[in-house]
């Protein structure tokens, strides 16, 4: 079957890159021919000016000092090219492709691909603060053609309230009535599938646990890395309160930090430097998590590869980009205490305590017959 999987634009972020090319690796092994769409849309004018404005009140007016956390200030896109020079020859290796689309209005490009199915999926795809079309992401560019198969594997909303507005809720309620099957992240989805939209949805697990550690072995054999044993942090929202929390896994296990990311953050001021808003390479990010003797983490798949390479973590929860993810993952391993909102939680004896990774192993060999037993099915 030719299979087209749409899912949130595959850029910098290491989780959205694995999530995309774990499911398409699956769906390859299963015998499908299978392309993930190249989507970029651009920002309308009226998007644009809309978050210089919201710049101005949140730094002048509400005197907000993570403000690029909040209305990110974005890259030109020469300087978009430097700074993701890794993350996109790793998709150019590892992710196949359709042509890109930078407009909505050129989806019907895809007519040409002869596609008998769309998966939406992974990631925050039903999440509106992360799509600036979201009924795309619900397929309505497909009309009421009823040949072409509609499925959702893994779709996350990312927190477990709802946040569509009552207009947007009657139209994708409408489109996800079309769906021949939908599954989602998070067990919250399956309550918001049902209240909200009016169908059942099915629980699965991210499609990067799909995969086992060898898999992200082969794609770091791929790059020679230095070896070393660290204290691994993957913070996507730095913090004094999450430094310090750095620090004291640090001092308290006696383990040099390896911090995957940029050594900069891209800003306004950091631009001038481009070279130090690199992202390294995905197999660096993987062998971080491969030669940590602990991992912390704000993010949700550094939580879900710290579980896949068998690592003690700390996750720190992070409400802005959702908190139900983490809580849903954890809970299937019984691992909800790796779950901290505040530095007050971060004892001692939590940095030490044991995680029995035979039951947690146990468990998601579970979960994962049952979960490709629904892509299988489906």
């Amino acid at each position: 079957m030719k299979i087209a999987i749409l899912t949130q634009p595959l850029k910098t972020n290491y989780g959205g890159l694995l999530q995309a090319y774990a499911l398409q690796k699956i769906l390859k092994e299963m015998g499908h021919e299978v392309l993930t769409l190249d989507i970029d849309i651009k920002p309308t004018f009226y998007k644009d000016f809309r978050s210089t404005i919201a710049r101005i009140v949140y730094k002048y007016i509400l005197h907000k000092n993570n403000i690029n956390n909040i209305i990110p200030f974005r890259p030109s896109k020469s300087e978009y090219k430097i700074i993701s020079q890794h993350t996109q020859k790793f998709i150019k290796n590892n992710i196949q492709t359709t042509e890109k689309l930078e407009s909505i209005k050129k989806i019907s490009i895809l007519k040409k691909y002869n596609f008998e199915a769309f998966i939406v999926g992974s990631d925050q795809v039903w999440r509106p603060c992360y799509s600036s079309r979201i009924t795309a992401f619900y397929l309505d560019f497909l009309g009421n053609d009823k040949t072409i198969k509609r499925i959702a594997y893994a779709a996350s909303f990312g927190v477990d309230n709802w946040e569509y507005d009552e207009d947007l809720s009657k139209k994708c309620k409408g489109l996800a009535k079309k769906f021949n099957t939908i599954s989602v992240r998070e067990n919250s989805g399956v309550k918001l599938c049902k209240k909200y939209l009016d169908v059942n949805a099915t629980h699965v697990l991210d499609p990067t646990m799909l995969l086992n550690q060898e898999d992200y072995i082969s794609l770091i054999n791929k790059d020679n890395t230095n070896k070393s044993n660290t204290l691994m942090v993957y913070v996507l929202d730095k913090s004094e309160e999450k430094e310090y929390m750095v620090q004291k896994i640090s001092k308290l296990l006696n383990l040099s930090i390896n911090t995957i990311m940029p050594i900069k953050k891209y800003s306004k001021k950091s631009r001038k430097n481009i070279n130090d808003c690199i992202f390294p390479p995905v197999s660096n990010w993987l062998k971080g998590f491969i030669d940590a003797k602990y991992v912390i983490t704000d993010s949700f798949h550094g939580t879900v590869f710290s579980i896949i390479f068998n690592k003690p973590f700390i996750a720190i929860a992070n409400k802005d980009r959702g908190i139900a993810r983490f809580s849903s993952l954890l809970k299937l391993f019984g691992l909800e205490s790796r779950l901290i909102f505040s530095i007050n939680e971060l004892t001692d004896s939590l940095i030490t305590n044991h995680i029995n990774y035979d039951v947690v192993n146990k468990s998601k060999e579970k979960i994962q017959k049952t979960s490709m037993a629904f892509l299988k099915q489906i």
